[in-house]
C-alpha cells in the first residue's frame, strides 16, 4: 500500500468505546492505517461521567467532536439528537472524508453516523450487526445500520446467518466475534484494595454489579422495571454489596439515573457511579457474585468470567445467551428468585458464544485483504443463501 489508509472509528458512549479499544490499538499499531476517532453522544456530559477524558487518554487523534446530547430525555429529544448527529457527521466528513468508517452496535448516535457516511458515499463497516433485541428500540436501528453498511463483522454465527437473510452479500459478512472478549482474554483484575479505593466503598463478600437501562421498546411492557429491581434489592440483606452504574442517555435515561442515585443514597452497602471505566468495570465484574439488570455486558462479557447474569425484562429478547444467563420477569419476587439462583450457582466455567477473544486480529486480517475500500460502496441486495466468512 502506497500510503496509510484513514480509518475513522465513531464512539458515542462508554460502552462502545470500551469495545472498540482492541481494534483502535490494532489499527494504531499497523503502519498501513491511520486511525482517528470521531466522538459524539454521552462522552461530553458530566452526568454520564465525562468519558471524553478516557478517549483522550488513549492518545489516538480525535478528528471531530459532534455534539448531539439534548437536555431532555424524551423520544422527541432522542430523535432531535439523531438529526443533529447526521448534520454534525456530514459537516465533519464533507471536506475531509476518511477511507473507511467504523460503527458498532445499535445506538442512535451510530445510526446518525451511518446515515451521514452512507449519503456521503463513504465505505461503512459495522460491528455487531445481525443480533436481535426485540425488547428495545435499538433493534430497528441496528438492522437499518446493517442495510447501510458495506462490510459486516457480526459477533456470532446466528447473527451472521441473519445478515445474509437480510440480503447482505455473504462475501462481506465475517463472523469475528465480539471485541468485548479481546480485553478479557489478557485481563488482570485490579487488587481489591485498589477497587475499594477507586469506589471509596468497602467490598462485600457477595457483591452484585447492576446496570438497568430504561425500557425503550415500542410496547414499553416494563414501564416499572426499575422500581421492580429496587423492590427486589430492598429485600436483600445489608451483607450483599450493590454496585450500580447509571443508564445510557436513552429516552427516560435521566429519570432512571436520578432514581438510581436516590436508591443508593444512604445505603452503606450500595454505591452508584455514572461510569466506572473499562478497567474498574471489568475488575468489579470479575469479582462479583452476579451481574444484574438488562445491560448487554451481562450477556457478552460476564460469561467469560464464569459470573452468572440475572437478565431482567425484555430489553435483550432474542440475543444469544450463554448457560450462565438467568432470565427473569421485571417483577420483584421474580428478580429476587433470579438473584438467589445466581448466588447459589456461583462462578462456573462457561462457554461464551461470542468468539475467541481475538476479534481485533480477525478484523484486521479482513481489512488487509481489501485493496480498495471505496469499491465496497457498489452494493447490491443479495438474493439467495450462500456461505459467509
Amino acid at each position: 500500500m502506497s500510503k496509510a489508509r484513514r480509518v475513522c472509528v465513531v464512539t458515542g458512549a462508554r460502552a462502545d468505546f470500551d469495545l472498540f479499544q482492541p481494534l483502535l490499538k490494532a489499527l494504531d499499531a499497523a503502519p498501513d492505517y491511520a486511525v482517528e476517532i470521531a466522538v459524539t453522544g454521552m462522552h461530553f456530559a458530566p452526568e454520564f461521567g465525562s468519558t471524553i477524558r478516557h478517549v483522550e487518554a488513549l492518545g489516538i487523534p480525535i478528528s471531530g467532536r459532534v455534539e448531539t446530547l439534548q437536555t431532555g430525555d424524551s423520544r422527541a429529544a432522542v430523535a432531535k439528537a439523531c438529526g443533529l448527529g447526521v448534520i454534525g457527521f456530514s459537516d465533519l466528513w464533507r471536506d475531509n472524508p476518511p477511507d473507511l468508517v467504523f460503527v458498532l452496535g445499535d445506538r442512535y448516535e451510530m445510526f446518525a453516523a451511518a446515515q451521514a457516511a452512507y449519503l456521503l458515499g463513504l465505505p461503512l463497516a459495522h460491528i455487531a450487526g445481525g443480533d436481535v433485541t426485540a425488547g428495545s428500540l435499538d433493534d430497528g436501528m441496528r438492522h437499518a445500520i446493517s442495510k447501510l453498511a458495506h462490510l459486516h463483522f457480526p459477533t456470532n454465527r446466528e447473527a451472521a446467518d441473519r445478515l445474509a437473510r437480510l440480503g447482505e452479500d455473504p462475501a462481506r459478512i465475517h463472523m469475528t466475534g465480539s471485541p468485548a472478549l479481546d480485553a478479557i482474554r489478557t485481563f488482570e483484575a485490579l487488587p481489591l484494595t485498589e477497587i475499594e479505593r477507586r469506589l471509596d466503598w468497602s467490598w462485600r463478600a457477595q457483591t452484585l454489579l447492576i446496570t438497568m437501562h430504561p425500557d425503550t421498546s415500542p410496547l414499553a411492557r416494563d414501564a416499572n422495571e426499575l422500581e421492580a429491581l429496587f423492590g427486589a434489592l430492598d429485600r436483600l440483606g445489608p451483607e450483599i454489596g450493590l454496585i450500580l452504574t447509571l443508564p445510557n442517555a436513552d429516552a427516560g435515561g435521566r429519570a432512571a439515573a436520578a432514581a438510581t442515585l436516590a436508591f443508593a443514597e444512604g445505603r452503606p452497602n450500595a454505591v452508584a457511579r455514572a461510569s466506572l471505566g473499562r478497567e474498574l468495570y471489568l475488575s468489579c465484574m470479575s469479582r462479583s457474585a452476579a451481574v444484574v439488570g438488562n445491560s448487554s455486558s451481562g450477556l457478552y462479557e460476564a460469561p467469560s468470567f464464569g459470573v452468572p447474569t440475572v437478565n431482567i425484562g425484555h430489553r435483550q429478547d432474542g440475543r444469544l445467551r450463554a448457560s450462565s444467563v438467568i432470565d427473569t420477569d421485571a417483577e420483584p419476587s421474580a428478580i429476587l428468585y433470579g438473584i438467589s439462583q445466581a448466588l447459589t450457582r456461583g462462578r462456573q466455567s462457561t462457554v461464551n458464544p461470542y468468539g475467541d477473544g481475538q476479534t481485533a486480529g480477525h478484523i484486521m486480517a479482513v481489512l488487509d485483504r481489501i485493496d480498495d475500500f471505496q469499491s465496497l460502496c457498489a452494493k447490491r441486495f443479495f438474493d439467495g443463501g450462500g456461505p459467509h466468512a
